[in-house]
């Protein structure tokens, strides 16, 4: 048998959604005008958790940083989907591409562990509200937002150890619209069994703990509002935590569909539909579910609003002196 050409790819083409120049024109102004919408949302969301006082507490201050791993994970995605729909040379960079996958992986463990420390948020406040502020102390918040962001990092560089040790073989072809794991190994003619086993262990353990902190957290919840006897009450109680418990539920049904499914019932297409929603449609979601469905985001927003409108005037005023 002839030998392979093994080499160090220089670059990597990314073969997208679609090869109809039509579709692509489509889904160019489609995700164009969700990533402005997502970069308005998130970055609005942040400025007015930083700006009213009322909104300085630890459901926020999660949300804020929840805000900024949307933000980002958006970025490192959709502006080269953007350039690639426009463009008909798609090529990424060995150096580029690794660095998105990498970013992407790093961003997706943290915001799981962040989930889970605002499933434990609501769980506290719903079932010892009495001891709220000593137990989500500021200590505490930034120990879980430091935790969730180490755990990330430690995901993303058991990643970068172990495909640093690949090497390609002919094809630089990749089949999706951006570097993850799955495909870029498929391109490895290395022997990718014990890295596709370490990698899934780290990623699987992320995802199975993070959910199974987040279940518990929702099933001791839910007892304490069966036990609530008005209905006002009850209402109040799970208004709280309504929001957290819808995003989970979208966040992690498409991961779950995406990476624990059987092999047998893999699909590209199926795949890269997924792919897109959980890499910019919900980046997008996030904060239209927290501030929709939230009386006190609409009210810091009037607030902050109102505040900038007096400022104005007060400094027209000094002028017109």
């Amino acid at each position: 048998m002839g030998r392979r050409n093994i080499t160090h790819a220089s670059d990597f083409i990314l073969m997208g959604l679609t090869d109809s120049e039509e579709i692509q024109l489509v889904l160019f102004t489609l995700f164009l005008l969700i990533y402005l919408i997502t970069v308005l949302l998130n970055a609005g969301m942040m400025l007015i958790i930083h700006l009213d006082l009322q909104l300085h507490t630890p459901m926020y201050f999660f949300l804020s940083h929840l805000s900024f791993l949307d933000l980002s994970y958006s970025t490192v995605i959709t502006p080269k989907t953007l350039q690639n729909l426009l463009t008909s040379t798609k090529y990424i960079s060995y150096l580029n591409c690794f660095t998105q996958m990498n970013c992407f992986i790093f961003l997706g463990a943290t915001e799981c562990f962040l989930l889970s420390s605002m499933a434990y948020d609501r769980y506290v406040a719903i079932c010892n509200p009495l001891r709220y502020p000593v137990v989500m102390s500021t200590r505490r918040c930034c120990s879980l937002v430091f935790g969730s962001y180490l755990i990330g990092f430690m995901d993303s560089f058991v990643n970068v150890l172990c495909m640093s040790r690949l090497d390609f073989c002919d094809s630089n072809i990749i089949h999706h619209f951006f570097c993850e794991t799955p495909p870029i190994l498929a391109l490895s003619c290395t022997d990718t069994q014990d890295i596709e086993i370490t990698i899934s262990t780290f990623a699987g353990s992320t995802l199975v703990v993070s959910l199974i902190t987040i279940s518990v957290s929702y099933v001791s919840i839910l007892s304490t509002i069966l036990k609530i006897t008005s209905t006002s009450g009850k209402r109040k109680a799970f208004s709280t935590c309504a929001s957290h418990l819808l995003g989970v539920t979208i966040f992690y049904s498409t991961l779950i569909f995406t990476y624990l499914k059987p092999s047998k019932y893999y699909s590209l297409r199926k795949d890269q539909v997924a792919s897109v929603f959980y890499t910019i449609v919900i980046p997008m979601l996030n904060p239209l579910l927290y501030s929709l469905r939230n009386k006190e985001v609409k009210k810091a927003l009037i607030r902050v609003t109102q505040k900038g409108k007096s400022s104005k005037h007060k400094i027209r005023l000094k002028l017109n002196f």
